[in-house]
């Protein structure tokens, strides 16, 4: 990790420490969501949005289990990446193809730093922080190669860690340990044996000659960055098989699963006797429930594709400072030094690095109200006498003036106060992230008009930068199958309304209308 890169994982981390407890947990609290299933569907989905763990709990609202205070078991492993990866992918493959699946396709490549351990949902936060401190304190010492050398017998074929670069590894395994169990209260049994990186495990006999002809072609010495990643699993299905649904399939019983393509099902190959042939009774880890499915509509699945990834802590060669003064050689936690310039040729390095920056973001709206209280939210929060109240925290506050009156919020609803919410998280997260903004544009739906608004408060740019109305993006296609185009807020209501929009901005729309027809007038007809 470079060190511009160590400084943003550090300032990530210590926004995390500092508010996502209460910004992801106090949303979910708000839509009803009681605390313990929210905090359970946030350590299910790695903690990383609010959106995944609604999500989570809406297909999870049959799941008989989801009251039951089952946690997560946890695993910290430290992953190649770059071109040792792609060679070790490429083994990964090759050995499926040629020789059959064996144990190590259950898996990623890896290195383990610890046996799987249980930790309550509320304290998955102190395992981010556990992570981040043993990387710190190691860093300085990490090798900046870790040596590999290939070992192979009839069962067993992988890479072992030579002893030196070992010890260190281990120590950081040891002190993510101590962290856990300090500020996590976990028991975790870091690795302290021999590493290895296995290629191929419990394989036939007859397949160790090819499966060693293929690791001879995976160099350690290919270029690689390590990367120390903590990953979860449901602790219920460890031995279970994992299939990948492959096409929809609607119940005919009312004890059938629905699947869905890309769901996973965990089924237990000891509990099939009350499947007829060509069926399997499993576990929907989309839904939780369990029931029957036709076999020939999955395919076995690694173990690992259920699992999830929650933060990660990259390594990079940090020199010691007497060295860093070598301009020729020296590297600052991972950066190389650049030599003094002269102001002309830096600055004509930053614009050009400026140029090969720049980009588009694309962003959703936020949660939209009827996304939350269905079609029916107009009615719900209208008065007798026609006027906006507020039935539910969720609802907005209160509504724009629109020339057509409330009516016209039924195509056209606002965010709820989640969605209002999720659009300043989603600012802040560009503030931090230093990312510069020059232009924006929106739908003139007012769920997007309000997000850009949001987003452009928390960057303090909303005085700044005009938002300017593009109908062109608005998704018409979505409309096309109803019964009349949705009325959308005017640029004048919409400026009433205290949203700085563009007044002088001419949308795409208009332009390639007015091209087709300059167009058609020269051609001799109208349209």
């Amino acid at each position: 990790m470079a060190a511009g890169e160590t400084q943003l994982y550090a300032k990530v981390a210590g926004k995390l420490k500092g508010r996502s407890t209460s910004a992801l947990l106090d949303p979910l609290l708000a839509m009803g969501f009681p605390a313990h299933t929210a905090l359970k569907a946030l350590a299910a989905t790695g903690r990383k949005t609010v959106e995944e763990a609604s999500d989570w709990l809406h297909c999870h609202c049959d799941d008989p289990s989801l009251d039951d205070p089952i946690p997560q078991e946890y695993a910290l492993f430290l992953c190649p990446t770059g071109p040792l990866l792609d060679k070790l992918q490429e083994f990964w493959r090759e050995s499926k193809r040629q020789c059959a699946r064996n144990r190590a396709h259950e898996v990623f490549p890896h290195i383990t730093l610890c046996d799987f351990f249980t930790c309550e949902d509320q304290k998955v936060e102190c395992l981010y922080e556990a992570l981040k401190r043993a990387g710190d304190r190691t860093l300085g010492t990490f090798p900046a190669a870790v040596p590999l050398v290939l070992h192979s017998s009839v069962s067993y074929l992988g890479f072992f860690v030579s002893d030196s670069p070992a010890d260190i590894v281990r120590e950081f395994a040891v002190m993510f340990a101590t962290e856990a169990s300090v500020l996590a209260d976990c028991t975790v049994k870091p690795c302290t044996k021999q590493l290895h990186l296995t290629l191929a495990h419990k394989f036939y006999p007859h397949h160790q000659r090819t499966l060693e002809q293929l690791a001879r072609a995976v160099h350690p010495g290919h270029g690689c960055q390590w990367t120390a990643a903590l990953y979860s699993r449901d602790m219920r299905f460890v031995h279970y098989q994992t299939l990948r649904v492959l096409f929809q399939y609607k119940p005919q019983n009312v004890d059938e699963l629905t699947l869905s393509p890309g769901d996973y099902i965990f089924v237990d190959p000891t509990q099939q006797e009350e499947a007829s042939e060509g069926w399997v009774i499993g576990t929907s880890q989309r839904t939780g429930c369990r029931g029957f499915l036709p076999e020939n509509y999955t395919e076995r699945a690694s173990e690992c594709d259920t699992w999830v990834k929650h933060r990660t802590y990259t390594f990079s060669r940090a020199l010691d400072p007497s060295s860093r003064k070598d301009e020729a050689s020296g590297r600052r936690n991972g950066e190389p030094h650049v030599p003094p310039m002269s102001r002309s040729a830096s600055s004509l390095q930053s614009l050009q690095a400026a140029i090969l920056r720049r980009g588009v973001l694309v962003a959703r709206h936020g949660e939209r109200v009827d996304q939350v209280f269905g079609k029916a939210w107009l009615q719900q929060s209208s008065a007798p006498d026609g006027k906006y109240y507020r039935p539910d925290l969720n609802f907005p506050r209160s509504l724009p003036r629109r020339s057509n009156g409330i009516k016209d919020f039924e195509n056209d609803p606002p965010l709820s106060s989640c969605g209002i919410f999720q659009s300043r998280m989603a600012g802040g997260a560009l503030l931090d992230s230093g990312t510069r903004i020059t232009a924006v544009f929106s739908s003139p739906a007012l769920r997007c008009v309000q997000t850009a608004r949001h987003i452009l408060e928390e960057l303090k740019l909303e005085k700044k930068i005009k938002i300017r109305v593009e109908p062109g993006i608005f998704e018409w296609t979505k409309w096309e199958i109803g019964k009349a185009t949705p009325a959308l807020m005017t640029l004048e209501e919409l400026k009433e309304a205290n949203f700085n929009v563009s007044m002088d901005y001419r949308s795409l729309s208009w332009a390639c209308a007015s091209a087709k027809k300059i167009k058609r007038k020269a051609s001799g007809s109208w349209w």
